[in-house]
């Protein structure tokens, strides 16, 4: 029999989530990885670990990205902005999948701090759906904005023939900018400038920790 589940039972379930995905246990991707069978660059010793630390700080947005959605299809109040939610955070597994295939590739690991990540997007998720479906769809609107940014300058940083990564980047960059026209397109409001800066300064912090940690 189906049953209708309540906020507290989407949360509870949400919280559930939370522990498999911050801790290594994320679903397998819907789709194939972009790098599939592109030939590895010959990198040396600092251009691994700098990719590396690129593709740790990816790897970590998507954890992010998983908490905020979740957060947000938690307190929605729009059935069809909780689908909504829910549907671009199905497309971002992918992405987590991806970056953790490449951290592999690389000999390296996720962030050790992905757990506390998780906690803090998802509890900044929650609280944007309780002030209301427009907020919510302007934090995921803006968010995306964000990180379509940040996507670009790592492929700008990235070594010279690094195509695996750049793949792998170049269609997480098309996802975001997706997502993004998604959250405008059912009525997100424009955030306070105030608030941008916060989530710009915010997500600075992570990407400096998520590089070495």
């Amino acid at each position: 029999m189906d049953r209708n589940f309540t906020r507290i039972d989407r949360i509870i379930v949400s919280l559930d989530e939370a522990l498999r995905i911050s801790t290594g246990g994320a679903p397998s991707p819907q789709r194939p990885n972009p790098a599939g069978d592109l030939d590895a660059a010959e990198l040396d010793e600092e251009q691994q670990r700098h990719v590396a630390g690129l593709m740790r700080i990816n790897h970590s947005g998507e954890v992010c990205a998983q908490a905020l959605y979740a957060g947000q299809a938690a307190t929605a109040r729009d059935e069809a902005t909780r689908l909504a939610m829910q549907s671009a955070a199905d497309e971002e597994i992918d992405h987590l999948s991806w970056c953790e295939d490449r951290l592999r590739e690389l000999d390296s690991r996720p962030s050790l701090l992905n757990p506390l990540w998780y906690a803090g997007s998802f509890a900044i998720g929650a609280a944007a759906g309780i002030a209301g479906d427009d907020w919510s769809l302007g934090f995921v609107r803006e968010t995306e904005n964000q990180v379509e940014a940040h996507l670009q300058d790592h492929l700008d940083r990235l070594p010279a023939g690094d195509v695996r990564s750049q793949a792998i980047l170049d269609q997480m960059k098309v996802d975001e900018a997706r997502h993004a026209a998604m959250a405008e397109a059912a009525g997100a409001r424009d955030l306070p400038l105030p608030v941008q800066r916060a989530m710009a300064f915010t997500a600075g912090i992570m990407k400096a920790l998520a590089y070495r940690i």
